[in-house]
């Protein structure tokens, strides 16, 4: 049995795959280098089969995970780094780290507007219920865009309040429409920030950026990444999971917020699971530049189908998500039924829009991959809103995302 794809879909495909060269070529060689810094620090760690046996209950004293925290923190040139199976998500993982920042009276700003739509609930501008940052007293702020790019000046004079204890940087674009941040980018955000306000903690959204880039935020002045292992980090193996790496007093707060005061990162049993997140992190660079070219790859090809995408075919990536504007809800569907059929898990399945926990609109997701809701995985979600815009990434090989992203188009066109 083969996939029937058809002679148009798969002439587009070559015609596509070779003006790309260039831009593989730059993506492979950001892979490289970020290699060879994951392998530096299992080395200097001394990376040993016992660091992979796990522990239950409590989890105390377990090597490996202690050592893992210790191999972010290095990667991400931080003082220290909490990395456990323990985060359900990266939402809950940026939550963690929000309210160790943050106390009653503080102020919170996200630096780039609106923070993706799972978080509006965390800092309490929507009710998802009780418990928010809001609930406690932490009043929450935003800058909004200006021309679809970081308002600098509004930005500098929003943090110089004392009470701005804490801002929030968003590296991917989540499902807004401005672009994404690149690491120097998020330098000079950093500046102008420790300029107007230097007791503020800078805390970014490192969702979907990791290795994306040569440097982390952490290099160019945030206080703190936060990010999910199921998307970049894991490297497609990790199970679930989440990470954070910064400063001490920062990661040693969000810790008491995951556990307990007085326990804190000492707990957190591993069940086994050690093994699959040093492999996850030890592929993460290939993993992750697969996922960008399948990204490339998508946006090249609907373009020459004339569609708009976002970022352009041969722009330089900051994180693994490509837009791709559809214009109408029935083009959205199919594009996204086309991705599911072209998923190992789940083929069969048709995906509809839905009333998606956390989101203000339904949600059609697109996706079967080997771990639930794994985004380093070929996936493809979109809000059922104007302008009908799919967000698709991942894709832990090219070979299969490619194949994913033609029977996509297939389906787009109606020409099985």
């Amino acid at each position: 049995m083969t996939l029937q794809i058809n002679n148009r879909v798969n002439a587009l495909g070559d015609q596509a795959q070779k003006q790309l060269t260039e831009e593989f070529a730059r993506i492979d060689a950001v892979a490289e280098a970020n290699t060879a810094q994951v392998l530096a620090a299992f080395q200097k760690h001394r990376v040993a089969d016992g660091y992979f046996a796990g522990t239950t209950g409590y989890g105390y004293d377990d090597l490996g995970r202690d050592k893992l925290d210790e191999i972010y923190a290095d990667l991400f040139g931080t003082e220290a780094a909490l990395v456990r199976i323990q985060f359900v998500n990266g939402t809950h993982a940026i939550a963690c780290a929000l309210f160790g920042a943050l106390k009653s009276g503080d102020i919170l700003v996200s630096a780039v507007g609106a923070p993706y739509d799972t978080l509006l609930g965390v800092v309490g501008a929507v009710d998802k219920g009780p418990g928010s940052l809001k609930d406690y007293g932490v009043e929450y702020q935003q800058v909004e865009l200006l021309d679809n790019k970081p308002d600098l000046k509004g930005l500098a004079n929003a943090v110089s309040n004392p009470q701005v204890k804490a801002v929030l940087i968003q590296r991917s674009r989540g499902y807004s429409t401005r672009t994404s941040l690149s690491v120097p980018e998020i330098g000079e955000l950093c500046q102008i920030i420790k300029k107007a306000n230097p007791n503020a903690a800078i805390l970014v959204d490192n969702c979907y950026g990791e290795f994306v880039e040569t440097l982390e935020p952490t290099h160019v002045g945030a206080d703190l990444v936060v990010g999910s292992l199921i998307k970049n980090p894991g490297g497609g193996l990790a199970p679930t999971g989440g990470y954070i790496a910064g400063r001490r007093d920062l990661v040693e707060g969000a810790a008491m917020r995951l556990t307990v005061p007085g326990i804190g990162g000492e707990c957190g049993c591993t069940l086994g699971q050690n093994r699959l997140l040093y492999q996850g992190l030890f592929l993460a660079p290939h993993t992750v530049a697969q996922a960008v070219k399948t990204a490339v790859f998508a946006a090249k090809l609907m373009e020459l189908l004339g569609y708009k995408t976002e970022p352009h075919s041969s722009a330089v990536r900051h994180d693994i998500i490509q837009m791709i504007h559809m214009e109408q809800p029935e083009a959205l569907r199919r594009f996204c039924k086309g991705i599911q059929f072209g998923s190992p898990v789940d083929s069969y399945v048709t995906p509809e829009p839905w009333d998606m926990p956390g989101y203000d609109c339904q949600v059609i997701m697109a996706a079967g991959a080997f771990v639930q809701g794994a985004s380093i995985e070929l996936s493809a979600d979109a809000p059922m809103r104007e302008p009908y815009t799919v967000y698709l990434q991942g894709g832990l090989t090219f070979e299969s995302g490619k194949l994913g992203v033609l029977l996509a188009v297939q389906e787009l066109l109606g020409t099985n």
